[in-house]
């Protein structure tokens, strides 16, 4: 009897110690000035979802071939993204992934020399990266052309006619 009488008080204030904290952050009526409302995170997500489906539709309208289907666009987007970011085991896990699904894989080479061809972009702006990757995605060669140089000079030791 005496060791119950010990008990339970302990397990009482266990009990307080660990609600506490979720009663009290449950009642606090603060928000922070950056907190969207329920309804307008809702609307983010269905225009996200929307551009999401816009993104893929132009992708099958300009992509000829399997590289223009949706899973294709998909998973070689990421996998071109990943790569830039030096993420290559999960690019090497997403690029199994795009090769069973049948997609070409010179499709995902021509994007990522197109992306890398067009220089750097800023780390803080993760929203350029996937940009670059889309449109790259849609043309990679128009995209990745260099500009006009002058001819190459012919290697020393040999004469031109």
């Amino acid at each position: 009897m005496y060791l119950p009488s010990r008990v339970l008080p302990v397990a009482l204030c266990a009990a307080v110690y660990l609600l506490a904290p979720l009663g009290a952050h449950a009642q606090s009526g603060d928000s922070k000035p950056g907190d969207k409302p329920p309804q307008a995170t809702q609307t983010d997500a269905a225009k996200d979802s929307q551009r999401k489906l816009d993104e893929f539709a132009e992708a099958a309208a300009q992509v000829s071939g399997p590289a223009g289907n949706p899973e294709c666009v998909w998973l070689g987007r990421r996998v071109v993204g990943l790569l830039w970011r030096d993420d290559l085991d999960t690019a090497f896990r997403h690029l199994d992934l795009y090769d069973r699904f049948g997609c070409p894989g010179q499709h995902i080479q021509a994007t990522f020399r197109c992306v890398v061809r067009k220089g750097t972009i800023d780390p803080k702006a993760p929203e350029s990266l996937s940009a670059r990757v889309h449109a790259c995605w849609l043309s990679p060669v128009s995209q990745a052309s260099a500009p006009a140089s002058a001819p190459t000079p012919a290697p020393a030791g040999t004469t031109t006619k």
